[in-house]
């Protein structure tokens, strides 16, 4: 297709890229399509899978936004990645509610995830809390989904041995131990002022072998110092690590007595998975000290080819939209490893962490695989990603101006002299393809006007020049709206 002879340059004249929601050189946070909050990840088959409480906006008649309640979250937002910056959208997987896969429950706050090998498969588990009464879990052959309930009741409640007490019975955290067994952690909550201090109410239980049943009693994890909420483990070199954010009743004289102030990330320790648990070092100061803007602390440590990463939520992103509703965004950065190889105190950042790797761009990449945008929505692609939420997405409601982005694509010394895209579209939209920002010079112009409105629709354009090296590849966009599903380049 000849663009210079259709003058697409002329639809970019004068457009100027939409401002993005974060830097162009920063990683935090991680999405910026919409908010996810309580991030937990999961490693599997070279990628990171990040997996979030859906936070969305409610407004008021007026249109101004409401205070989040999350009382209206009924579903998990997932992403993955295999170099911590550009990162695939597989979209909202409905939870629960009576459109979701746990009709029985109303919420789906603060998900983890695990997998496991059954009968020569492998299964993924997805946990997480109907509000702050039970705990559900979902089951799926994929790490997106479509996830199921395979048991159409809470896998623990206020009617499981040692559960009614626990003030809330919610932010799941799972350990798939090297032997094979897993275990689950939870609860929070202060049953009374005078207990702030060691309020009692985090339990830990073995799963069954199949992982969606309970195997015993869930126990008490003693002396938690301060508990408020968000559990988490980890294994380093044989040692358990069991995590939590504090409670708001930290005295500056109890800071000083613990080395840790309120709604911090801190840890415990021990050489089993049930415990006790010895208290160990502080992680994560609240995002406050970092953003300037609090709230509460709830992170994800992992590992992730041979380095430790700290995932968290903050309000950055709303507070760039200039919403203040206590909506939260993911972050990641590297969670520091002292000399006793335990997890020690880390830093929240904007700029987040440095990409792993070069990426590909002569192989299709998804379009919904962004390290930034501006101005898109991602939505679902396909009869099963419309039915449960997550699966294939494709990026829609492009405006004039808006645009997305991918980190550190490699085109080597040859250089790319062609583009190709899948698309939809039902009028005459443009791509403008830049590098390193949004505003630099055109390499090139796709033209979509062509593409069908049903079926996608697959366009190649010549570049105007080779690209060759290291850059940041921006794709603008202008005419009227349509949808990219994918896009590569050739040589």
């Amino acid at each position: 297709m000849d663009t210079k002879a259709l003058n697409i340059s002329e639809v970019f004249d004068n457009l100027k890229p939409e401002q993005s929601l974060k830097e162009i050189t920063d990683h935090n946070p991680v999405m910026v399509q919409r908010f996810g909050a309580d991030p937990y990840a999961l490693i599997y088959d070279g990628r990171v899978y990040i997996y979030m409480t859906g936070d969305k906006p409610s407004y008021n008649a007026d249109g101004t936004v409401k205070e989040n309640t999350y009382g209206n979250i009924n579903t998990i937002n997932v992403i993955s990645s295999d170099d911590l910056v550009n990162w695939t959208d597989h979209g909202t997987i409905y939870a629960s509610g009576l459109t979701g896969a746990s009709t029985w429950g109303k919420n789906s706050w603060a998900p983890a995830a695990a997998y496991k090998n059954i009968d020569g498969k492998d299964k993924f588990f997805l946990y997480f809390a109907n509000n702050g009464n039970g705990i559900a879990v979902l089951t799926a052959d994929s790490p997106v989904g479509p996830f199921t309930d395979p048991i159409n009741k809470p896998l623990i409640s206020r009617e499981t041995p040692t559960c009614a007490e626990v003030t809330w019975l919610f932010d799941p955290a799972v350990l798939m131990d090297d032997d094979k067994r897993a275990y689950i952690y939870f609860g929070g909550g202060i049953p009374s002022p005078e207990a702030a201090s060691n309020p009692g109410t985090a339990r830990v239980c073995e799963l069954g072998d199949d992982m969606i049943s309970l195997k015993g009693d869930p126990k008490p994890i003693e002396n938690v110092s301060y508990l408020f909420e968000d559990s988490g483990i980890n294994k380093i070199d044989g040692t358990y690590y069991y995590s939590y954010c504090t409670n708001f009743n930290v005295t500056p004289e109890a800071a000083k007595e613990n080395g840790f102030e309120s709604g911090e990330i801190m840890t415990m320790k021990s050489d089993s998975p049930m415990g006790p648990f010895t208290a160990c070092n502080p992680v994560l100061k609240n995002p406050e000290r970092f953003f300037g803007v609090g709230g509460n602390n709830h992170h994800c440590m992992f590992e992730f080819e041979g380095q430790w990463y700290i995932t968290y939520h903050a309000r950055m992103l709303e507070k760039k939209m200039g919403i203040d509703g206590g909506y939260r965004s993911t972050h990641i950065d590297k969670l520091v490893i002292d000399e006793n190889n335990a997890p020690s105190v880390s830093t929240g950042t904007k700029e987040g962490v440095k990409q792993l790797k070069s990426f590909d761009p002569y192989t299709e990449t998804k379009a919904v695989t962004m390290s930034n945008e501006s101005g898109v929505t991602t939505k679902q692609f396909g009869d099963e990603a419309k039915k449960f939420g997550s699966g294939d997405m494709i990026v829609a409601d492009m405006l004039p101006g808006s645009w997305i982005s991918v980190s550190g694509a490699d085109f080597g010394e040859d250089g790319a002299a062609e583009v190709e895209v899948k698309a939809l579209s039902e009028g005459a939209g443009a791509i403008k393809i830049c590098l390193d920002t949004p505003a630099s010079e055109a390499v090139g112009y796709v033209d979509v006007s062509g593409a069908d409105a049903d079926e996608l629709t697959t366009i190649t354009a010549s570049l105007d020049k080779k690209i060759t090296g290291e850059h940041a590849v921006f794709f603008v966009f202008s005419g009227d709206p349509f949808r990219l599903y994918s896009w590569k380049f050739n040589k």
